[in-house]
Parts: C-alpha cells; structure tokens; sequence
C-alpha cells in the first residue's frame, strides 16, 4: 500500500501539502504532507487499510485547540472528521432519570454542552468552557469547572488497523488528562451517561462559565492551558511565582490574564512558541523544583513530559 493509492481512492476528500499549523487556534505551523476529511464510518471502513498501511503516521485533527505544529512541511496523514461525525442524538431511561448521549467524535464540545442544556439534559454544562471536539476530548480525558470526560463518558468507539473497536468505562483507564486511547486509534464515538433536570438552572450554569472564562480568561490565538495542574497546585500559580507573567520569545508571549496560557501574534512562528514553552518550565523548575508537563500535543517537536 502507499499514500499515492490512498490519494486515488480518497479522491476530493484528500489534499496534499496541506496547511496544519493554520488549522489549530495557536495558528501558527507548518503543514501536512497529506488531509483526509472522512464523513462518514462508512467512508472510513473503504478507506481504512489504506489509511493505515499509507506509511505515513496518522494524526487526528478536530478543532486544533490542543496542537502545536512546527514549521514546514511533516510527513504525516491528517485525518479530520465532519459530516456524520458532528452529529448527536439521546434517549431517555425512564425509570432510572438517566439520559443516553451519543456523540460523533467531530462534534465541537461547546455546541453540544449548550444543546444539551436547553433540552434540560444536565451534567455537561461545565464543557462549555472546552473549546475541544469530543474525540480529542475523551483521547486527554479533557475537564474544567469540576469535571471531566471520566466522569460522564460511558463508553467509546474507535477506529485503527485492526478495525472498529468499542471501549468500556473500564477499558478507557482515564487518568488525569489521559486515557488508554493511543495515536494508532481514530475516536468516531463517545457515549455519555447524564440525567435529566432544570433546563434554566442548566443553561444558567453554561452563562456562569462562559462569563469566567471571558474574565479570567484571554482570547486572540491561544491553546488553552498550556501546562498540566501538578498534584496540589496549579500550574498557573507556578508560572506567575517564578516571574513568567509576560514573559515574551519573539511572537509568543505569556498572558497577563492568566500565566497558564501563551498567546501568539499573528504570522508567528511556532518555533517561538516551543521556545517560550521551555522557557517557562526551566523557569518553573529553578524556583520551585517542580518539573511541568505540558498538556500540548506537538507535531515536528518533542513532548514536554
């Protein structure tokens, strides 16, 4: 198998040379050799073994918010999912106050937390604030304001060489801002175990949250938390201690607003990103010993663990 018969096969629903770094919300970096958008398990099912048996690794993209892309060009197969993918349905278990969610991995976090709030479905609100889709969000067991993926997903479904696989709760093995889910597996499903309540008292909880985070919060082009709550303490604490608040490599700087976050100018370099981000964690260890783990995913760099 190569890339070329999986560029015959994919058709329309490949590009080559494709921009990557533009694609994430630090918007800066390089591009893919390759992008394959698959709307449907059906498409991927026809095209899996070509997928991965292309010789190229595989990355999953969905909104980029947890991704740094360094510069130029990698030799790697993007695989985004839309169509089918974005969509969500529920049912009700009556006799137990439980509703059954079902989502398609491509789904943006924030829509369907909002959706579900209006329907009075509760226990998601707090995802409103995760600018994620729901496969990167179950792969990092992604959370905020109290609560995470572990706490409300019930299962998951997923795609690799070997085919479509179903994941139990127990499967998952979730830790903090882990799972048992590996770069050789394409999420295409989560299910999520949530109860009905007060649709008011749900969407005000989602006002709560969005209104946090605009006060606590910056905008502009920026990943979210770029370093993992140690045990204890949190990170953003440590960076402001040890002085980062502010601290700036060329086109990357840390936010005044809060000192976990690194906003990028526009036409940046990632590589002043990366730099920033090692800056920061030397910074870090010499005033309190601590070691940061970033919870960034990298193309072209190596993982700050």
């Amino acid at each position: 198998m190569s890339l070329e018969q999986l560029i015959l096969a994919a058709g329309e629903h490949i590009d080559e040379h494709a921009p990557l770094g533009a694609r994430t919300t630090y918007r800066v970096g390089g591009s893919a050799r390759a992008l394959l958008t698959l709307q449907s398990k059906q498409q991927l099912e026809e095209l899996g073994s070509l997928i991965f048996q292309c010789g190229l690794p595989v990355v999953v993209l969905g909104n980029g918010s947890n991704l740094l892309v360094a510069d130029g060009e990698h030799d790697v197969l993007v695989v985004h999912l839309s169509g089918d993918f974005c969509e969500m349905t529920w049912r009700e278990e009556r006799d137990e106050g439980r509703v059954i969610v079902s989502a398609g991995a491509g789904l943006d976090l924030p829509i369907a937390s909002r959706r579900l709030s209006n329907e009075g479905i509760t226990g998601f609100e707090w995802a409103v604030g995760v600018p994620g889709t729901f496969g990167g969000a179950v792969v990092m067991n992604a959370g905020g304001h109290g609560s995470d993926m572990a706490a409300v997903v019930s299962s998951a479904t997923s795609f690799n060489d070997s085919g479509m696989r179903h994941w139990t709760r127990e499967e998952l093995a979730f830790e903090y801002r882990s799972s048992a889910l590996g770069p050789g597996e394409i999420v295409t499903g989560v299910t999520l175990e949530l109860t009905r309540g007060d649709a008011s008292v749900a969407r005000e909880r989602v006002k709560e949250i969005v209104r946090w985070r605009r006060e606590h919060q910056p905008g502009g082009a920026n990943a979210g938390s770029v370093f993992q709550n140690p045990d204890g303490d949190h990170a953003g604490r440590l960076i402001e201690a040890a002085g980062c608040r502010g601290l700036r490599v060329g086109c990357a700087v840390v936010s005044e607003k809060h000192a976990n976050f690194i906003q990028v100018d526009a036409g940046g370099s990632a590589g002043d990103v990366y730099q920033l981000m090692h800056r920061v964690r030397e910074q870090v260890a010499a005033a309190s010993g601590v070691v940061l783990r970033s919870e960034t995913r990298f193309v072209g760099f190596e993982a700050l663990t």
